[in-house]
Order: structure tokens, then C-alpha cells, then sequence
């Protein structure tokens, strides 16, 4: 079946929609607008730009910026110019920035809406050409004065479905660097079938988590170019509330720790057994619910997703006593975001939702969840070995563990592989970590936990020259060693603290293999229902 790409559906909606609003972005408080037309003519002016520099075909071109409207246009322009978007972190330290540019031979870099773009600088090659956005402008040529004179390209230029659309890296997370290569035909095929599977209409999106993320990328701009939808940005954290309340989206995506982030604000201006004892008069219940989700700015919204990492049942349970019902979904960069959802009409908590159509997903003999479809990535760029032992017969092993009931509703039950996530969607490879912390002659056996957690925790079991130590010299030790680490490591990666227990990790205690490995899985199930607890602690301290 032939799909509409991404480039297609802009052309047709700068046609029907020529004057209605497609972006709105607040930028020091004031929103800036563009209707589809003139996002269109954007994209078509930096389109003719970027072909009038004769890069080879096929060039890749980075984009390393927070989500702006000229992420969005500048992502579409280098579609349009025949080449590749490698869109990146914008919180990426300068080394894994370096290590990615150079790695994908990225030959020209879009700098736009950034924290701290002077401690990343360093990471990009001195040679290399960039451009700035406006609003957010950079010591490069900017956006603007580039496009000031530029013709616009009129025809409606196409791309083959088979050519590489964008590389998106996931490497961040994992040590070396994975990019997951997608062409055109993954993004129209994952679009197409979800917007219809989820009965998306002209819809409004909320824009905050990172466009460079497969999920954002999907859900909203792949989201809004195949409904003709609308999208609002949020201009800072601090704004985030206000922001996300005057967007009032009809679709929002939240990870499991903005989701906490909100419970602990509503219960901050009503405590628990307030709230509870007034959700039981129907009259006030329903109007203390309409409060609650018009402060939250979710009033109108219809689909209200949670992904990217587990979400505690008990919290989805807990906004759904308030009127808010959350849908748990499953999927990954590597299957270009298609894979498992829940619809708002068929919610069982716990799952993840079921198989979206034309997604076929089994089981191997270890549980561990298989997924395939027309739209799997076409493997990790440069990296042919990685790639094979990801998709093994046409089907992707995703490293998760799972159960599938007789309804095709499917739960995660924990990893196969070692990777986790953190409550804010990103890979921490934990063994590169624990080899840095192990170097303490303190510490015999160290396991980096953290799974829902916004940052990673360190469970440690003394060894004999540290149990004789006093509790006072151990803190301090390992107060200068988190600390020393710490600066090695990217912001996501950063171990909150080290929590230190009196019970050795052995063969006889099924905490280690015969080779003396720990086994993860059963670390992570016996202190999984403390790390909430631990993680609210002081840095160091010790457990009985």
C-alpha cells in the first residue's frame, strides 16, 4: 500500500489550510504564529538554500535545539533539499556531541533553542558550517538573513519512500553510539496507520518532551502533518503550566515523572484526605474534577498517553479517580514508535495497551517481546553487527520481557537485556558506570538501579576493608567518589545517590551466577519497591 509522506501532506495543507494556524510558540512570554502557508514558504526557502550549497546527496544534517517552530520547519527543509536529519539531545556534554557529529559525518549543524550552547561548543568542529534560529541566535548566520534573499522552491518535490529520512540516535544512553536509520516509507506508514487506528481528527498538540525523541517526533509533528492539526510549544519549565493551560491540547503525552510532578502539585493545594473525602459528593466531585483537569490544562483532552518508561499502576489508578484517564503505550525508536497502545475507549491499567494494526508481536522461549511490521528500522548506521543482533528473521528483539493475555493486551514484566530507563525516557547502560564506581576499594559489589527513577541509584555492598571502616570515613569516601564520577558522566546518567546495604550478592542467594555476575533482574525485583524512598534520601547512607 502506497502511503502519503511527510512532504506530501505539508503540500496539501498549505493548499487547504493555507491561512489557519499550524504553530504557536511563545518566546519571552508573546506568542508568534504561522499559518501553514508561511511555514511552508520557510521550509521551501531553506530547502533552496540548502540545495544551493551542492552538498553531496544524501548529506546528513544535524539539528541540535529544544523544540521551536523552526525545529520543526528546518527538519522538513532538509527533506525537502534531498538530504538527512540527524536530529540531536540539546542537553548532549560536548564529548558525545563530538563523537556523534563525527560519527554520522554530519557536514552541517542547525543550532537553535539551547541552555547551554557554550559548554557544548567545543563539540562541534570548528569547520563545520552551521545555521542559528531565529529568537535564539548563536555567533553563526542566522536563519532570517540566510532566507532574506532567497528564491523559494515552487515545485512540490518528492523523495523516494526507500531513501533514508532521518538517523536518529539513541546512543546517548548506551555508551557508543546507535543510530537507528528510518526512511520515508517507516514515518508515512507509522503516521497513517496510527492516526487512523486512534481515530485522530484535526487534533492539538502540546510540544515539550525532545523532538530528537522518536515519540515527540511521531505523536506530534508526525501527528500534526497527517491531521492538519495544530501545535503549541512550551517556552521553559518555568512556563510549563501556563504554557501547557493555554495550549489546552486535545492530545498530550506525559512521562511517568511530569505525571508524579503533577500529583504532587494538586495534592500540595489539596491534601489527600481532603480531596478524597470530596470525591465522595457527586455534585462537588465533578466539579472538583473539571478544576483539576482545566488547571492542569487537559480540559479538552481526549487521549492522554503515558510512555517512554514504566508507569506506577498506583499512579495511573490515582488520576483516574479524578477524572483522568491515562493510557499506557509501547514502543521504541528501533520500530519507529509503532508497536502497542491503549485506546481511551479499551484501558486495561497495568498494560500497555494492545498491538496497533498490521504490528504483528510474539514471545521467544525467554519472554522476552519480539515485535515486526513494515516499518522497523533499517538497521544502526555504520554498525552491521549491532544491527543483525537486533533483528534476527524480520523480527526485532526489543530487550523487554512480557506477557501477553488472551486479549492481546500486553505487560511488561521486566528486561532481558540490561538497559533501563529512567522516568524521563532515557537508556542508561549501568555496567560503564559501575566499572567507575568500583574502582573504590570500598565498594565489592555495586549494582546501578533506577528504573521509573528520574536518575539512576547505586546499590552497593561493602567489602571487607570497608565494613571496618567507620560509617563517617565511608560517607565521605563515597561522597567524593559520586561526585568525581558524576563529572564524567552525561546530566541523564548521573547517579543521585549510593545506597548502601549489609546483604552480599551470592551463588547461594540466586543474587549471582556461577561466574560471580550479578543477576539484575533479581536485584532490580527484590529493592525495586524502594527506590522511591531511597531516592528522596541523602546521597550516601546506609540500609539494615
Amino acid at each position: 500500500m502506497k502511503y502519503k509522506s511527510p512532504l506530501e501532506m505539508m503540500y496539501k495543507w498549505e493548499v487547504e489550510k493555507a491561512n489557519e494556524i499550524y504553530l504557536s510558540q511563545p518566546i519571552n512570554g508573546k506568542s508568534h504564529e504561522w499559518t501553514w502557508k508561511e511555514f511552508s514558504l520557510e521550509v521551501r526557502k531553506m530547502a533552496s538554500y540548502l540545495k544551493s550549497l551542492n552538498l553531496p546527496i544524501n548529506s546528513k544534517i544535524g539539528l541540535l535545539s529544544k523544540n521551536c517552530a523552526h525545529w520543526m520547519m528546518a527538519d522538513m527543509a532538509i527533506m525537502m533539499s534531498g538530504h538527512i536529519s540527524v536530529p540531536l539531545y540539546p542537553n548532549l556534554n560536548s564529548e558525545t556531541l563530538s563523537v556523534i557529529l563525527k560519527h554520522s559525518e554530519t557536514k552541517l549543524l542547525f543550532v537553535g533553542k539551547l541552555d547551554d550552547y557554550k559548554s557544548m561548543k567545543s563539540g562541534v568542529p570548528k569547520k563545520m558550517q552551521c545555521i542559528t534560529f531565529p529568537f535564539y541566535s548563536e555567533d553563526y548566520p542566522k536563519w532570517n538573513e540566510i532566507l532574506k534573499d532567497v528564491v523559494p522552491i515552487s515545485e512540490n518535490i518528492e523523495r523516494d519512500c526507500n531513501e533514508i529520512a532521518s538517523i536518529i540516535y539513541t546512543s546517548g544512553t548506551t555508551g557508543s553510539p546507535k543510530g537507528v536509520m528510518h526512511k520515508f516509507f517507516n514515518f508515512s506508514f507509522a503516521a497513517s496507520n496510527a492516526v487512523k487506528a486512534i481515530k485522530f481528527q484535526k487534533e492539538i498538540f502540546f510540544s515539550y518532551l525532545p523532538l530528537c525523541h522518536i515519540a515527540e517526533r511521531l505523536l506530534v509533528q508526525m501527528g500534526s502533518l497527517y491531521t492538519g492539526g495544530k501545535v503549541y510549544f512550551a517556552e521553559s519549565i518555568d512556563t510549563f503550566s501556563t504554557n501547557l493551560a493555554q495550549a489546552s491540547p486535545t492530545v498530550f503525552l506525559g512521562v511517568p515523572r511530569i505525571w508524579t510532578k503533577f500529583q504532587q502539585g494538586i495534592l500540595t493545594k489539596l491534601p489527600q484526605h481532603k480531596l478524597t473525602f470530596l470525591l465522595k459528593i457527586p455534585i462537588i466531585s465533578s466539579l472538583i474534577k473539571k478544576k483539576i483537569k482545566k488547571g492542569l490544562g487537559l480540559l479538552n483532552a481526549k487521549n492522554i498517553y503515558t510512555g517512554a518508561a514504566p508507569t506506577p499502576t498506583s499512579l495511573i489508578k490515582w488520576f483516574k479517580s479524578i477524572g483522568i484517564n491515562i493510557q499506557e503505550a509501547y514502543a521504541m525508536t528501533e520500530n519507529t514508535c509503532y508497536s502497542h497502545v491503549s485506546y481511551n475507549d479499551n484501558i486495561m491499567i497495568g498494560s500497555v495497551g494492545q498491538a496497533l494494526p498490521l504490528c504483528d508481536v510474539k514471545l521467544s522461549k525467554n519472554k522476552e517481546i519480539l515485535i515486526k511490521h513494515d516499518a522497523l528500522m533499517d538497521g544502526y548506521y555504520k554498525d552491521e553487527e549491532e544491527t543483525n543482533k537486533t533483528i534476527v528473521n524480520g523480527w526485532l528483539h526489543t530487550g523487554d520481557e512480557g506477557e501477553i493475555d488472551q486479549n492481546g493486551f500486553l505487560r511488561i514484566t521486566g528486561r532481558v537485556k540490561d538497559l533501563f530507563k529512567t522516568s524521563k525516557g532515557k537508556y542508561i547502560a549501568p555496567s560503564p558506570i559501575e566499572m567507575m564506581l568500583a574502582a573504590n576499594k570500598n565498594i565489592e559489589q555495586i549494582c546501578i538501579v533506577g528504573i521509573g527513577m528520574p536518575q539512576p541509584l547505586g546499590i552497593v555492598v561493602l567489602s571487607e576493608v570497608g565494613m571496618q571502616k567507620p560509617k563517617n570515613e565511608i560517607v565521605e569516601s563515597f561522597s567524593s567518589l559520586l561526585e568525581e564520577v558524576n563529572l564524567k558522566l552525561d546530566d541523564y546518567e548521573k547517579v543521585n545517590n549510593l545506597v548502601i546495604i549489609n546483604e552480599k550478592w551470592t551463588v547461594e542467594n540466586k543474587l549471582l551466577t556461577p561466574t560471580m555476575k550479578i543477576k539484575r533482574n533479581l536485584i532490580e525485583k527484590k529493592y525495586l519497591m524502594n527506590y522511591e524512598k531511597w531516592y528522596n534520601k541523602e546521597k550516601i547512607f546506609f540500609v539494615n
